[in-house]
């Protein structure tokens, strides 16, 4: 068999792939889920079995363990959380409502001391864009529940998903071992190494992003709380989960907690709060740029932000929430086989120029083109 025609079966596989998700994509989050509790939970399994535990043991252990923990944050945290997601979604439009009435006016007044004409409808232009917004916010929650958080969707994550998990991670290492021996042998060398770095740059990834993004979440829970923000709790927590998105978590938070301080603390007079509040996300963002990012992701990744940007909305796009839980590793893998072929590319004749021109020295490759992914 050919190269041309090995490549020509591998994206034959592909493409059934991707076609099987899109058709399956409302039943796929249990299996997504519980492949990802699989995944992570494999290197503490591989630890208890390496003392002498049976493999079934080992993952009886470490997947119980693990989901009593979930139940204990979930049994400790839902209640409050719930508590403040429905107040605020009770007083949002009097939020929205009294930055209208409040702030808006000192808005036109600070406005027009430096000569900038705001204008008579500014009200009304505010009035629609909030009931716009409100509308677009509640039809977005219809349609998640109706399309990807149901209650058969819900019953079947809580159900499907430690079972999935069991199994993966009883037979993990032997489905990789089966795995293996359907690799090309020809390319098999090629493969587990670009496995290996997907493994790593995905690994890397989500850990140190997910530790970022929980280490944010206190910070701003707490830091908003003992600022006297309103809900500052939840805003605080839902900014930092939503940071693996870069931007996006502190952008959202800094929108929901202005909106809410404006409303809050305008009326009173207490500006040196307002100020508080948005100072709390500038130290939030610098402490992510300047200290969590390079200690815990650091450039070993290789996961530019913008890619996992790009690869986040994309995958939402094309599959909904499942298609968010596969992009990271979608977008580790793709980085990885970009790299790859860049290399290959350029150690090809088409690059060097010929059958018989030789590899430019080290100085020259080094200003060659740079890879990314």
């Amino acid at each position: 068999m050919t190269g041309r025609q090995q490549v020509g079966y591998w994206a034959a596989g592909l493409v059934v792939l991707l076609v099987l998700l899109w058709l399956l994509g409302s039943i796929m989050l249990p299996f997504v889920a519980g492949t990802a509790v699989a995944y992570f939970l494999d290197p503490p399994t591989d630890k208890l079995e390496a003392r002498g535990l049976s493999r079934s043991l080992s993952t009886s252990i470490v997947l119980s363990l693990f989901f009593l923990a979930v139940v204990l944050a979930a049994l400790l945290l839902v209640p409050i959380l719930q508590s403040q997601i429905v107040g605020f979604a009770e007083r949002l439009p009097g939020y929205i409502a009294g930055l209208r009435d409040k702030a808006l006016p000192v808005a036109v007044e600070i406005a027009g001391r430096i000569g900038i004409d705001i204008g008579a409808g500014a009200g009304d232009a505010v009035k629609d864009f909030a009931g716009d917004a409100v509308g677009f916010v509640f039809t977005l929650l219809r349609g998640a529940w109706s399309g990807g958080v149901a209650f058969f969707n819900i019953v079947s994550l809580l159900v499907i998903t430690p079972v999935v998990a069991f199994y993966l991670l009883r037979d993990f290492d032997h489905m990789i071992a089966t795995l293996d021996g359907w690799l090309p042998r020809q390319h098999a060398a090629t493969v587990r190494r670009l496995l290996d770095e997907i493994d790593g740059v995905m690994a890397g990834f989500v850990r140190g992003q997910g530790t970022v993004c929980l280490v944010l979440g206190i910070f701003y829970g707490l830091a908003l709380s003992l600022a006297g923000l309103e809900f500052g709790l939840i805003i605080g927590l839902f900014s930092g989960l939503v940071s693996f998105v870069p931007f996006v978590g502190a952008l959202v938070g800094l929108v929901l907690s202005m909106l809410t301080a404006l409303t809050q603390f305008l009326p009173d007079g207490e500006y040196l709060r307002i100020v508080i509040i948005a100072a709390i996300f500038v130290v939030g963002q610098v402490m992510e740029g300047y200290y969590l990012t390079p200690r815990l992701l650091g450039d070993r990744v290789g996961l530019h932000p913008v890619w996992v940007m790009f690869a986040l909305l994309a995958g939402g796009a094309l599959f909904g929430f499942v298609g968010v839980l596969i992009a990271v590793p979608a977008a580790a893998a793709i980085g990885v086989m970009t790299r790859f072929l860049l290399a290959e590319y350029l150690q090809s004749r088409l690059y060097l120029g010929g059958a018989g021109a030789a590899a430019p020295p080290d100085s020259d490759r080094k200003s060659g083109p740079d890879g990314g992914g």
